[in-house]
């Protein structure tokens, strides 16, 4: 059984000075319950998510999720208003770092060295459609086609704007210090035709 990345090593690792590479240290959501705030789920290793960050549970495991093959099974991150979804991390990393996402839109992640996606851009990479892209395996989820994506930048970050289309785009197995995406550790703790029920998740429980 793999062993969870999250836990004393992951806080030691966070905790380090930026200014010198660190372990790799995943985050896979598991353990926020259905529809709930990110927020301050990982401010114990020093990371914090914007307000609109949620969690969405895949519907295989009993959530509102309309996804599958996701890399942690079974929770993501994505968002039900607004255009993006920011994390924080003020005490800074550096080197890269990188992800999985599934969208149905077009969608840009950006990298900054001060907090709120504010400060100077040190990276940004686009992300193109492919939720229904040559999937496999799980067969129930329309968001079915998991990418998994590396930037590596030059400085300290401290905020990654993770961006795309309210319920169209989300986001997995975000990886601190490291711009290659490797083995998926086990849990620690949109073809834009019919949007709306074909999203990700929530349709019916959007905020106003």
């Amino acid at each position: 059984m793999r062993k969870t990345i999250i836990g004393l090593c992951a806080t030691a690792a966070l905790a380090a000075s930026a200014a010198a590479s660190a372990a790799p240290v995943v985050l896979t959501f598991e353990g926020i319950a259905d529809g709930q705030p990110v927020g301050n789920f990982y401010a114990g290793i020093g990371v914090t998510f914007s307000p609109e960050t949620l969690a969405l549970v895949d519907a295989d495991a009993g959530g509102g999720g309309n996804f599958a093959n996701e890399p942690s099974p079974s929770t993501i991150i994505f968002w039900l208003d607004g255009d993006d979804a920011i994390l924080n991390y003020a005490a800074g990393f550096d080197t890269g770092f990188s992800f999985y996402y599934t969208s149905a839109t077009e969608a840009t992640v950006n990298i900054f060295d001060d907090v709120n996606g504010q400060g100077n851009l040190l990276g940004s990479i686009r992300l193109r459609p492919q939720h229904t892209d040559n999937c496999t395996g799980d067969p129930n989820g329309t968001f079915c086609n998991w990418t998994p994506v590396g930037v590596a930048f030059a400085g300290i970050a401290r905020s990654i704007d993770f961006g795309g289309t309210a319920r169209f785009t989300g986001y997995d197995n975000i990886t601190f210090f490291s711009d290659v995406p490797g083995e998926v550790p086990e849990p620690a703790s949109l073809a834009l035709m019919g949007l709306g029920l074909a999203g990700l998740g929530f349709a019916r429980r959007r905020r106003g």
